[in-house]
């Protein structure tokens, strides 16, 4: 894919319009991320520019929560 044709991706909250400027497939994305905290996603499909499937996920667990 060329420079020329990528979108770029909005990271504001908001658009102007009001409407969220990030897509809700990568909104979703991005709460996973944040709600697994630690772990690895080996194989993730886009379409699109869009995430559309993990399909598979490991999530790590720490024993030694010293934080």
């Amino acid at each position: 894919m060329s420079e020329a044709s990528r979108q770029p991706i909005v990271l504001s909250s908001a658009a102007a319009d009001g409407e969220h400027a990030l897509p809700s497939a990568w909104r979703e994305f991005i709460r996973y991320c944040r709600e697994l905290r630690h772990g690895e996603i080996e194989r993730l499909s886009i379409q699109d520019g869009l995430p559309v499937l993990a399909e598979v996920t490991k999530k790590k667990v720490k024993f030694n929560r010293d934080h």
